[in-house]
């Protein structure tokens, strides 16, 4: 029987196996091989992981403060965009975002008009995207990353005239995903996790339908298993 990522010990071939270098703990790293390189992928394909480009990035959690802590080691100016005004202090404070804005707050939003070169939408549940639209700046990029079943309506008009374009992007590549872990190992970035027994799983999982997380748990899958006889 498999049991993947909860077993102590498997075996891969070496073209699907990712080297995770000195000095980078396990428990920090492992989220990077998902929510790391789902943030990380796009801003090198879609050209926005060069120096001083202004990217903006709706919503702070699991794959969102990765794409904050990545965004900052490419030298991006970064702008959190979140429903929570409580966030700021997090997203400025503590992960190091140059600024944020409330996305209902109108106000804020008129004044942030075409300065964004492109944004990563994390957000997962339904929402209006013309709001984010119109922050681009001609031949901005709102590139979808969280998973909404409902349908998005977008508005024409806006992307003719600015020449803008929306896209999408899931996980990475092999390729990637290493280069993903160098750079983090290099620019000392993890995940921000809390470590947990595999017995504490079901809680996890009703604290993470509640949002009370931050920003990944990580089972401990070495030290939760009964001891081999």
């Amino acid at each position: 029987m498999t049991y993947g990522g909860y077993s102590d010990k498997l075996v891969v071939d070496e073209h699907f196996a990712v080297r995770v270098p000195d000095g980078l703990a396990l428990d920090g790293a492992a989220p990077l091989l998902c929510a790391g390189v789902t943030v990380y992928s796009p801003l090198v394909y879609y050209g926005l992981s060069k120096p001083g480009t202004r990217l903006g990035l709706v919503g702070l959690g699991g794959l969102g403060h990765m794409a904050v802590k990545f965004a900052k080691a490419l030298g991006l100016e970064v702008t959190v965009i979140s429903r929570s005004p409580a966030k700021r202090i997090e997203a400025m404070d503590r992960l190091g975002a140059d600024a944020f804005l409330v996305m209902n707050d109108q106000e804020q939003l008129q004044a942030a008009t075409a300065t964004m070169d492109g944004i990563l939408n994390t957000a997962s549940g339904a929402h209006n995207l013309t709001p984010l639209i119109n922050l681009l700046k001609t031949n901005g990029k709102l590139i979808l990353l969280g998973a909404f079943a409902a349908p998005a309506e977008i508005p024409v008009f806006p992307m003719l005239i600015g020449r803008k374009l929306v896209g999408g992007s899931v996980i990475g590549g092999m390729k990637e995903t290493q280069e993903v872990m160098d750079f983090a190992a290099k620019h000392h970035i993890t995940a921000d996790v809390e470590v947990i027994h595999i017995d504490y799983v079901n809680t996890a999982m009703d604290r993470l339908a509640h949002g009370d997380v931050k920003y990944r748990f990580v089972i401990d899958v070495a030290n939760s298993l009964a001891p081999h006889t």
